[in-house]
């Protein structure tokens, strides 16, 4: 059965915009989250959950990219997501100096 027409309608730069928007902004927020998160934890329990956890939130933030409307929003979110993750680590450096 084909698809429906009315869900083919988007332009090839708003297909390029969700696709490096899953791939490139979902891995940057991936790691940006697990980082901030090893400021504030042992890291050592951290960096190992990243091996699998990690994938598993990239892939699923690798399709919620697809949910949105317009890629370049999808890109604006994970773009924001990656900046407040990056200022928790900001923040995990001046009052945690010594990691």
């Amino acid at each position: 059965m084909p698809a429906n027409k009315k869900h083919l309608t988007t332009s090839k730069r708003q297909r390029f915009a969700k696709i490096t928007a899953g791939f490139l902004g979902g891995y940057a927020v991936t790691v940006s989250l697990f980082m901030a998160i090893g400021f504030w934890v042992d890291h050592i329990n951290v960096l190992m959950t990243l091996r699998f956890g990690g994938f598993m939130l990239w892939a699923t933030l690798f399709l919620v990219a697809f949910l949105f409307r317009d890629g370049w929003k999808a890109w604006g979110v994970y773009l924001l997501c990656t900046l407040v993750f990056s200022g928790l680590i900001y923040i995990g450096k001046i009052y945690n100096p010594i990691v």
